[in-house]
């Protein structure tokens, strides 16, 4: 690791230590980051999701391309607004058979040539602790816009500062569970009473960032 990086890193988790009392509980001891909006590290996030695959395993994939903003106000919490967008042609998928990625596009599944966005528009933060949140918004998936709930947890930030290119920075991470029949995606789904077949919930797991400058 170049020596800058070691030392972004080293100072990062040394802040965000400090700063472990969140925007929705601040205190006194850490300075926070500011009010303001704020854009999606891309580096620094991932969107990982799970199905179970005939009740044997839970089969894990992610998408790679992820992008976003976040309207952040640590005195107003319950205003924030995040918006997200993702590519659903970035699936990414471990060590899959020749043509399961181009089946997963196809009709039967993400249909992402006609439907090339997954989106993500926040409608509302209900504060469930002094570090969590349950954050309800729209997700529009395969063409249906359909409400889910997050339950996020807010891990820290800091104010800007001369070691972070990016200025200030958050970081939460997210957990989701969404049925994807309800967004026409059936295919696939287990009669009822058997698991033969890839499950219709979906397990979804978000770890991000964002910083007040966009990354370049």
């Amino acid at each position: 690791m170049p020596p800058y990086r070691a030392l972004f890193a080293a100072k990062a988790a040394f802040s965000l230590a400090l700063a472990a009392s969140p925007a929705i509980a601040q205190t006194a001891a850490a300075p926070q980051p500011p009010a303001g909006q704020y854009y999606m590290d891309k580096a620094h996030t991932s969107v990982v999701f799970r199905v179970s695959h005939l009740g044997f395993s839970h089969y894990t994939a992610r998408f790679s391309r992820v992008d976003g903003t976040l309207a952040f106000d640590p005195d107003h919490p319950t205003a924030m607004k995040v918006e997200a967008t993702i590519d659903p042609t970035s699936l990414e998928l471990n060590t899959p058979p020749a043509g399961f990625h181009d089946q997963l596009m196809g009709k039967s599944w993400f249909e992402a040539a006609q439907f090339p966005q997954i989106t993500f528009r926040s409608t509302s933060v209900e504060l469930t602790g002094p570090h969590a949140a349950k954050v309800t918004g729209d997700l529009t998936l395969h063409g249906v816009t359909k409400p889910v709930v997050l339950d996020v947890t807010y891990n820290g930030g800091w104010p800007p500062n001369n070691f972070d290119p990016g200025g200030a920075r958050i970081g939460f991470s997210a957990h989701g569970v969404l049925k994807r029949s309800a967004y026409g995606i059936s295919y696939g789904v287990p009669a009822p009473g058997s698991s033969m077949g890839v499950s219709d919930e979906v397990d979804v797991a978000i770890e991000t960032e964002f910083s007040s400058t966009p990354a370049k």
